[in-house]
């Protein structure tokens, strides 16, 4: 230590030492009291973020009753080389909606449990089976009662035919679905629709909106989520939504197309109760065809009006919702 001696250069005592990190400390808990906190709790769970937590959380404490923090940070802001940024655009404000009130929150209902590969929930007993729709539910809902003959399974068949979600004049499926469930308390609903679709609806403005873009389907995508909505009766019940698989017309497939999609979009917040069965995989997995190997056998699975299934096509269908359904109902 001598060459410092010759120099001037060793002036501190150790008491000097203690008083200037003291000093820092107290200026780090008045300034940066916050700061210390919230990096304690984005640390992994351990002793070393306890230990942090120890300190952070009463220096946040004392941080939060004083301005400093905040002076700080404006007499501080201009050596930063980020752009400026909003403080009610970010994460920690929203809740149930973001600051700006437009996107709604996700939710625990919108994620299968399955799909995340966490353990399913306890299977619960089928007592109540409602099969529902238009013309495209018949023959499946016989086709599903007869396979749960014997079961202990009440199977309530209930299409509805002529009728379509884009058209209300025959029937409104809002206030239908809304009558069926308050009738019926089904555990299981299991919806085939859209032979009928197509037509012109109110959209927010209530003016007619043409099928087939994305505001038609917006508007359609919205019923649906009304009626899936109600069918899940508050997650108390589970909806088996059966695609369309293409029919024959082409101008129907664009339609079906539209509507497969606007199904899939509207199922999004509750894939914890609402299944969507994709049949274009099953019977139309590379565009229209009247047959396909069942059982290895070739079969006629479509009617001839190349639209609907017929006894063969629904009975492969009842048996691959059955699949479905075994995975969240014991019968």
């Amino acid at each position: 230590m001598s060459r410092f001696d010759e120099h001037g250069l060793r002036r501190f005592r150790a008491r000097d030492g203690i008083i200037a990190v003291s000093i820092a400390a107290l200026l780090l808990v008045l300034f940066a009291g916050a700061t210390v906190r919230r990096a304690g709790e984005q640390m992994p769970p351990g002793v070393g973020r306890d230990v942090v937590l120890a300190v952070g959380k009463p220096a946040g404490w004392i941080a939060d009753q004083l301005p400093l923090a905040s002076v700080a940070d404006h007499a501080t802001s201009w050596l930063s080389p980020d752009p400026r940024l909003d403080a009610r655009d970010a994460f920690t404000v929203a809740t149930v909606t973001d600051a700006r009130g437009g996107v709604p929150p996700v939710t625990p209902d919108a994620f299968d449990p399955a799909q995340l590969g966490a353990r399913p929930a306890p299977k619960r007993r089928l007592r109540t089976l409602l099969v529902t729709g238009d013309s495209m539910s018949t023959p499946l809902d016989a086709e599903m009662g007869r396979l749960l003959a014997g079961k202990d399974v009440r199977v309530i068949r209930e299409p509805h035919l002529g009728t379509g979600i884009s058209k209300s004049f025959l029937v409104d499926w809002g206030q239908l679905s809304a009558r069926q469930v308050s009738r019926d308390h089904p555990d299981a609903i299991v919806v085939f629709i859209g032979a009928n679709e197509g037509f012109p609806m109110p959209g927010p403005d209530r003016r007619p909106v043409q099928c087939c873009g994305a505001d038609w389907a917006s508007v359609y995508a919205n019923r649906v989520r009304r009626m899936v909505d109600t069918y899940r009766q508050n997650a108390k019940g589970r909806v088996y939504w059966i695609g369309l698989p293409a029919p024959r017309s082409r101008s129907r497939q664009r339609i079906s197309r539209v509507v497969n999609q606007a199904v899939e979009v509207a199922t999004q917040p509750w894939r914890r109760q609402a299944r969507v069965i994709d049949t274009g995989a099953i019977f139309t997995p590379n565009g229209y065809r009247d047959a396909m190997t069942v059982n290895g056998t070739p079969s006629i699975v479509r009617q001839p009006d190349g639209i609907h299934l017929n006894e063969t096509g629904s009975r492969l269908l009842a048996t691959t919702l059955l699949q479905q359904i075994r995975q969240d109902f014991v019968y």
